[in-house]
């Protein structure tokens, strides 16, 4: 092995520590920024709760359906930001019960069913880190072990490949 290959390795290690320990960096920002916006909306929608606690047994929906069937045109209009609110609220509770499993499980919910807003708050606001936690530490490993194996299964993928052109260039 050469040794500006070793080299290489060792950068690519590097790196990926570097960007692997990121990971719990950015879930826990993703989470404080989703307890903010879950705390927001929740004062937000409170007044209206009360509301349809006093007269529709606690069902927001009722209340919005009161206000869209009203004759007033200012509560029927209303309603729709009452609704947009409550959906909100909805959203980031199902966000907030969903995150509540262990870091790989919450990488994992994030990378496919993470709310696109706070991603890309999260994302354009993150602060980078270098944490020393355990969760950070195995991140980092794995994602340096993984880069590793990866270019490692590049290697013998592309000198079979040589080695095969090789061979029937000289069968001619």
């Amino acid at each position: 092995m050469s040794i500006i290959y070793r080299y290489f390795l060792i950068l690519i290690a590097c790196i990926s520590i570097l960007l692997g320990i990121q990971i719990p960096a950015f879930v826990d920002q993703y989470e404080k920024r989703l307890d903010a916006h879950f705390l927001e909306v929740t004062n937000n929608l409170r007044g209206y709760q009360e509301i349809a606690e006093k007269y529709f047994n606690g069902s927001m929906p009722e209340l919005i359906k009161k206000h869209e069937g009203n004759e007033d045109k200012t509560l029927q209009e209303e309603a729709l930001p009452i609704k947009n609110i409550y959906e909100r609220f909805l959203r980031f509770k199902t966000q907030k019960e969903s995150l509540n499993t262990s870091l790989a499980g919450k990488v994992f919910f994030i990378a496919a069913k993470g709310d696109r807003e706070l991603i890309d708050e999260t994302y354009t606001n993150f602060s980078f880190l270098i944490p020393f936690t355990r969760d950070a530490v195995i991140a980092g490993f794995i994602s340096a072990a993984a880069m590793i194996l990866i270019f490692e299964l590049l290697k013998i993928g592309i000198s079979l490949l040589l080695r095969s052109i090789r061979r029937a260039w000289k069968r001619r």
